[in-house]
């Protein structure tokens, strides 16, 4: 016989977990001390919301199951947040709460979780997969397999299991559950279709969303782009999933985007080949009616949103995006009959980058755009960044260029603030070797820079770039934008975020100029442990996101 608790971590061990994140109390006691005795780390974060964001960007960087673990009441609620984030990444991540004894259900209890206090169980349905209460070590064996199935299956995302604490003590026949390939291989049967709009095309583009990212077709896309000659542009989540130096690649679009795609749009295009978004406002914003193409081909999942924010002649091609391309590759490899001239669309984008750099002057606070130049110049190629919710990455995706595909990851459909130092430490315990980066802001900091203090325990050497002016900077300029006046912006104590990640045992470098950004990223990238650049920005930039209405 084992207890449930001892049986539960084994089947996490046999799933490849090394770390689970969270936070301790009284009803998950048991699971972390057979954690430390089956050689499982429990990472002690400095807030389950933090925990759960730290598990995401470890489970997106290592494609694998992750695990973050908070206690009944609030800790669960605390988890919530960082669980809608991971299901916008279809991130695997289980999420364990505790539960006080199921034996004393019905009484007045301290953090209850059941029907009678907070249910844990209904909260999280809705940013979950699945999300059950294992009321019986007997019923152990097949909410695992329900949960396992539903994190690593098809539409991969999020789970939860609400455990209560004598669930945990019971004694119960150990058990091991398959090691079986989950994938869905299922194939699309629309190809004749593609190849028969594409055929037709005379001026194409391909729109790529973070379900590149999620299903890593990047050689796919690439390939797809140069053997057929279609003209490439990213969302705003789909940055990073195609070399923006590339001859083919017209940038961002949306919010953020680029004039180069914005102009190819606005000269016509009948065919778009949309792979892994759903097209939300924010991938659609500065897209008016007379810029609609013809035709769509979307690539997708989910075909909840096909046809709905363009409302024009599509041909769905559900499933994997990376197993659909490349059956597709295989059956229709080339059409060299379509010739694109780019060069006075990339010109355009040349000119509005001279711009910036003309702008910046001395003896004042930094302009953010060109900083995101400075920082693409000096961080290697191979880094891989993490976008916070803000200004600060929308300059990013306009402003930054990527090198390689895979190094860009940013939200542009749940957006919770603060999520991307979370991620930022996750992806570097998942991969100790690789340079990773994370653009954030001030306001994302104050939600959620405890976590650094998180990295210097973990030695993890990640680079946070800060941009601080003072303010919430989208919604501020938003608000001006829109209202013609702002009100809740800005901050009457603006944070020393050099100062503050001191506080926390981090190195912290304060930026005015760019040879103090030269200076503080050439240390951060010998360090050992956690930097953070705090790069003062100027208040009155106007950022590349008042297009959406």
């Amino acid at each position: 016989m084992s207890k449930v608790a001892a049986t539960f971590v084994q089947q996490l061990k046999r799933k490849g977990c090394q770390y689970v994140f969270g936070v301790p109390g009284k009803p998950i006691v048991p699971l972390i001390l057979e954690m430390k005795d089956q050689g499982i780390e429990f990472v002690l974060a400095r807030h389950e919301c933090g925990a759960g964001y730290i598990a995401t960007g470890y489970a997106l960087q290592n494609q694998t199951l992750a695990v973050a673990m908070g206690t009944s009441g609030p800790g669960g609620t605390n988890l919530i947040t960082a669980a809608g984030q991971a299901k916008a990444f279809h991130a695997p991540v289980l999420f364990i709460t505790g539960h006080p004894p199921l034996t004393q259900t019905g009484k007045a209890l301290g953090q209850d979780s059941s029907m009678f206090g907070t249910d844990l169980v209904e909260l999280f349905k809705p940013v979950t997969n699945f999300s059950a209460k294992v009321e019986s070590g007997k019923a152990l064996k097949y909410y695992l397999e329900h949960a396992f199935q539903k994190a690593l299956t098809g539409q991969k995302g999020p789970v939860h299991l609400s455990i209560p604490l004598d669930v945990l003590l019971e004694d119960i026949e150990p058990f091991e559950l398959p090691l079986q390939d989950l994938q869905d291989k299922t194939i699309s049967t629309s190809f004749d279709q593609v190849e028969a709009t594409l055929r037709r095309a005379e001026r194409p583009v391909m729109l790529l969303g973070k379900g590149v990212h999620i299903s890593g077709a990047y050689d796919e896309v690439r390939s797809l782009a140069e053997q057929w000659n279609v003209p490439v542009m990213t969302t705003p989540g789909g940055k990073g999933t195609f070399p923006s130096t590339h001859p083919l690649s017209l940038g961002s679009f949306g919010l953020g985007g680029t004039e180069a795609a914005t102009a190819y749009l606005k000269d016509g295009a009948d065919v778009m080949i949309v792979i892994g978004s759903k097209l939300s406002d924010m991938s659609l914003a500065g897209l008016n009616e007379a810029m609609y193409p013809k035709r769509v081909i979307q690539f997708d999942y989910n075909p909840d949103f096909v046809g709905k924010s363009l409302p024009v002649e599509t041909v769905f091609v559900q499933g994997d995006a990376k197993r659909n391309l490349q059956q597709f590759l295989s059956l229709y490899p080339s059409n060299p009959s379509i010739t694109i001239d780019l060069m006075d669309y990339l010109q355009k984008e040349a000119d509005v980058r001279h711009a910036v750099k003309q702008q910046q002057s001395e003896g004042e606070r930094l302009s953010a755009a060109f900083v995101m130049e400075v920082l693409r110049e000096h961080l290697p190629d191979e880094t891989i960044v993490y976008g916070d919710d803000g200004s600060h990455t929308f300059y990013a995706i306009k402003h930054f260029d990527i090198r390689q595909a895979g190094t860009f990851f940013f939200d542009d459909v749940f957006g919770a603030m603060g999520h991307a130092i979370g991620f930022a430490i996750g992806a570097k315990l998942a991969k100790p070797e690789q340079t990773i980066a994370c653009f954030t802001g001030d306001g994302c900091l104050f939600m959620h820079g405890t976590e650094i203090s998180t990295a210097v325990s973990q030695k993890a050497n990640i680079i946070f770039y800060v941009l601080n002016n003072g303010m919430l900077d989208m919604v501020d300029k938003g608000m001006l934008h829109n209202l013609g006046r702002s009100e809740g912006t800005r901050y009457e104590t603006e944070i020393h975020v050099a100062q503050f990640a001191e506080s926390l045992g981090a190195k912290g470098y304060r930026c005015s100029t760019v040879e103090d950004i030269e200076a503080a990223t050439k240390e951060a990238l010998q360090a050992s442990g956690p930097v953070v650049i705090e790069i003062l920005v100027k208040k009155d930039e106007i950022p590349p996101t008042l297009q959406r209405g």
